[in-house]
């Protein structure tokens, strides 16, 4: 995860757009393209002289240096090197392509790979599909070979180590677990044989490293805003017609669009329609984004600009939380800070309703001021209800009337609040603006939480 530095006046996104588009030589090569290899890339790896490398294109990231949020550091890790793995950690939503399109320097040298009698092979993979068809309906056989987990989400399937991308409108699914073969039905529009399954698109039977995989945008439509308080709204989204996509908890989403030419995205995490759902209730397949809209920002003003029937670009599940870790953990602690409690809030639900070994379930949420706590009252009345979970609220600019707990995350705070009895197991999630997550992460750790007994969440 990467930490937010304090950027110099002048220095915000929509600056580096500004600056971008001035017509400067940002790559101090005048406007060529040339082939690097590993030998000169490795020359430019100072502050003032710094090259890398994202997925084959190297860009002259020098004049990008001020103004990147998670700060200088940050960016020197891929000096000089081939830095895709290091963004794929923290910015893989982030299309460098159109953010950092004037530093293009050029493309890296491809080295041919040759085998061992000397002939150079390209890589081909094997045949990983079979179909047959009826008067009605087409069959289409995938071998994922591993475990076939879940049904309702199949616009990726894994296969091996790689991804194969699929857009297909699907009628039924099949699937064998144990062999890791599922089999879509798809409903002819017409009866009578196929000659073929279809023609080839360009990416078809390519199969791709998942951190190679370009992140996915489908256009939803904007069903509703419904107010949570004064400055933080829940929208409302529909997938495409057909299109079925199930959100992990711990996941998020991106949203996509364009301000002023440039492409802005924006990491959020699904919640529920409400905070406890009913056992028996219907999934519902929409997308419920809680969202604070800031003034002065860049994106939430946009969003919030946009009228019900209007649409936004929205991401496939994204990030790296898994449920794993919490199969014997007997007390959970969510630690929040404003919207950060936005990944907390299905977790709750989860971790109190499908995770039997867990005890108790504590969330401390911090905000400014009372107005400021979402879902106050949800988070109530399921405390009032459920023995096994508890909830803390920390305000930093209370009114005089306030008679819970004041103050910023601290040491002191936290060893108050966040303790492990003897003879538990503990897990502890972390979500708020970058700066608090770091602080109490950091804390937590010197309080003696493990490494993996801990997650931070995407801010």
């Amino acid at each position: 995860m990467s930490w937010q530095v304090a950027l110099k006046p002048g220095h915000s996104l929509m600056d580096w757009i500004r600056f971008a588009k001035s017509g400067k030589d940002l790559t101090g090569l005048r406007g060529r393209l040339i082939e690097v290899t590993s030998e000169e890339l490795l020359k430019h790896n100072t502050r003032n002289d710094c090259w890398t490398c994202i997925r084959g294109l190297v860009y002259n990231i020098t004049p990008y240096m001020d103004y990147h949020p998670g700060g200088e550091d940050e960016l020197m890790r891929a000096a000089g090197i081939d830095g895709t793995e290091l963004f794929d950690q923290v910015h893989r939503w982030v299309n460098y392509e159109s953010m950092l399109k004037e530093c293009l320097v050029g493309k890296m040298a491809t080295k041919p790979v040759i085998t061992n009698n000397g002939i150079l092979t390209k890589h081909t993979s094997q045949k990983k599909y079979d179909w047959f068809q009826t008067d009605s309906t087409v069959h289409l056989v995938i071998y994922a070979k591993r475990k076939v987990k879940n049904k309702r989400s199949l616009n990726y399937i894994n296969i091996d180590k790689l991804t194969g991308i699929l857009c297909l409108c699907v009628s039924s699914v099949q699937t064998a677990f144990t062999v890791g073969k599922i089999q879509l039905t798809i409903r002819k529009q017409n009866t009578g044989k196929w000659a073929s399954l279809g023609q080839a698109l360009e990416s078809h039977n390519t199969f791709l490293r998942k951190q190679d995989r370009a992140v996915f945008y489908r256009d939803c439509a904007l069903v509703s805003k419904t107010d949570v308080n004064h400055n933080t709204h829940v929208y409302r989204l529909q997938l495409p017609p057909g299109t079925v996509m199930h959100v992990p908890v711990g996941k998020h989403v991106y949203l996509k669009t364009n301000i002023q030419d440039a492409e802005v995205v924006r990491p959020y995490t699904p919640v529920d329609r409400t905070l406890w759902t009913p056992p028996d209730s219907a999934q519902d397949p929409d997308l419920y984004l809680m969202v604070k809209v800031y003034p002065d920002g860049l994106f939430t003003p946009h969003l919030h600009s946009i009228h019900p029937g209007g649409s936004v670009s929205v991401s496939g599940p994204e990030g790296s939380f898994s449920l794993r870790p919490l199969r014997d953990v007997t007390h959970l602690f969510l630690v929040a800070a404003g919207t950060g409690f936005t990944p907390m809030a299905r977790l709750i639900d989860t971790a109190l309703r499908d995770v039997q070994t867990i005890r108790k379930t504590k969330l401390l949420f911090f905000n400014r001021t009372e107005e400021d706590i979402l879902w106050r009252s949800e988070l109530d009345e399921l405390a009032a209800t459920e023995e096994r979970f508890e909830v803390e609220y920390i305000l930093s600019e209370p009114r005089e009337s306030w008679s819970g707990t004041t103050g910023r995350v601290n040491e002191t705070l936290l060893r108050e609040t966040v303790s492990k009895p003897d003879g538990s197991k503990c897990f502890a999630c972390v979500c708020g603006p970058d700066a608090f997550t770091k602080l109490t992460m950091g804390l937590l750790k010197q309080q003696g939480f493990e490494e993996q007994e801990l997650h931070a969440f995407q801010g």
